[in-house]
């Protein structure tokens, strides 16, 4: 196609690699991709635009245009699969533009959207939608596009949590053995879960499907060898107790069992353990949030208990050795954010969202808190005894 699609600035490339559901939204940063701004496959769109004595350079620097050309010529549009297709990569990359920090993401069994973390615009289906709207939902959504373009792109300095080495002579965290199962198909077939699907990925039904959950039980164990493994090692107060449970920020109706770890430092982040009857693990972390083991059980994501101990280990031990930071508030849209270091350093992740159920009062609490521990909570005391 060449030629044809170099209306937006970089060349034209690939949509990024899906991203599964069950370890989204946050990778390793050696796993992360470079963002996509200008995706391939709009140069049907382009053609259709010159043959409608229309400038299709003047579409993508006018957002408006844009969405009143579509509304306007979108039944010949509708007309052809690649060319409604072609309109629809042309529109995301026309949004991509208008700010820095969009970009265009995909999700594994989702529409690909392009934006940035405070909004997403989902692009398929995006011709027929402006097509078949009325003269009020477009005035809205050029409203929406026009004050997301002209928002202050905001630039806070990345939260780099920094944990401590481990001291001389350290214990080691090591795993429980976990429990063995085999579970098996209707016909009979051994089911291998965490290997279940080829090339051609997971069926449709299979997102809607939570087979033999009892395969996660195995993280109640690497839970408690974690508690004990902490309190063994660091000075810190455990507390089972179900009172605990109200720590929880969701899914606390499931939890029936719940311990708290508060380490003898006011700057170091508590971890309160909530054992579910799924059966899985909540953990909270510091104030505001909260990491789900699994993180989704459904057949399609295909998680098993080792590959969710994995993330639970990390995560654990990451807090403890000082390598997780909070923030709030984010922006303008007042959101929470977190960044979590590995406690040997390999991997980082990081998120921004939403502080959804949690009530202001302890918002407040969490914003006052916060402002003592800028850089990150401390690494939690070594017990010395």
């Amino acid at each position: 196609m060449g030629d044809a699609e170099d209306f937006f600035e970089g060349p034209a490339v690939e949509l990024p690699e899906p991203i599964q559901r069950s370890r989204a939204l946050y990778r390793p940063e050696s796993e992360i991709q470079p963002p996509v701004r200008h995706a391939r496959g709009y140069a049907p769109f382009v053609a259709f635009c010159s043959e409608q004595g229309v400038d299709a350079a003047q579409l993508g620097s006018e957002p408006a245009r844009l969405v009143e050309f579509l509304h306007s010529s979108g039944a010949r549009v509708a007309n052809d699969s690649a060319l409604e297709a072609a309109a629809g990569v042309f529109a995301g990359n026309v949004l991509a533009s208008l700010r820095p920090d969009a970009q265009w993401r995909t999700f594994e069994g989702s529409s690909p959207t392009v934006g940035n973390d405070d909004l997403q615009f989902e692009i398929e289906g995006l011709p027929g939608r402006i097509r078949d709207a009325d003269a009020e939902w477009l005035q809205g959504f050029i409203s929406v596009i026009q004050e997301w373009e002209s928002e202050e792109v905001e630039n806070l300095p990345a939260m780099q949590p920094k944990p401590a080495p481990p001291a001389p002579g350290q214990p080691p965290y090591v795993r429980p053995a976990l429990p063995l199962a085999e579970f098996r198909s209707p016909d009979g077939q051994p089911i291998p879960y965490g290997s279940r699907w080829g090339a051609d990925g997971p069926p449709p039904e299979a997102y809607s499907m939570d087979s033999n959950t009892e395969r996660f039980a195995g993280l109640h164990t690497v839970a408690h060898a974690l508690i004990e493994h902490l309190r063994d090692v660091y000075d810190v107060d455990a507390d089972p107790h179900p009172d605990h449970v109200a720590d929880l920020l969701v899914h606390s109706d499931e939890v029936r069992e719940a311990v708290r770890l508060r380490p003898r430092d006011p700057g170091a982040a508590d971890l309160t353990f909530g054992f579910t009857s799924y059966p899985g693990v909540v953990v909270h972390a510091g104030l505001l949030h909260e990491f789900i083991f699994p993180s989704c059980g459904c057949d399609a994501c295909d998680e098993t208990a080792e590959s969710e101990a994995d993330r639970l280990e990390r995560l654990v031990l990451a807090v403890a050795a000082g390598g997780y930071g909070e923030r709030y508030p984010v922006g303008r849209r007042g959101w929470t954010e977190y960044a979590l270091t590995a406690a040997d350093g390999s991997w980082e992740e990081g998120g921004r969202g939403e502080p959804d159920a949690v009530a202001g009062i302890r918002l407040r609490e969490a914003e006052l808190k916060l402002q003592e521990v800028p850089e990150g909570w401390r690494p939690w005391p070594l017990r010395t005894s």
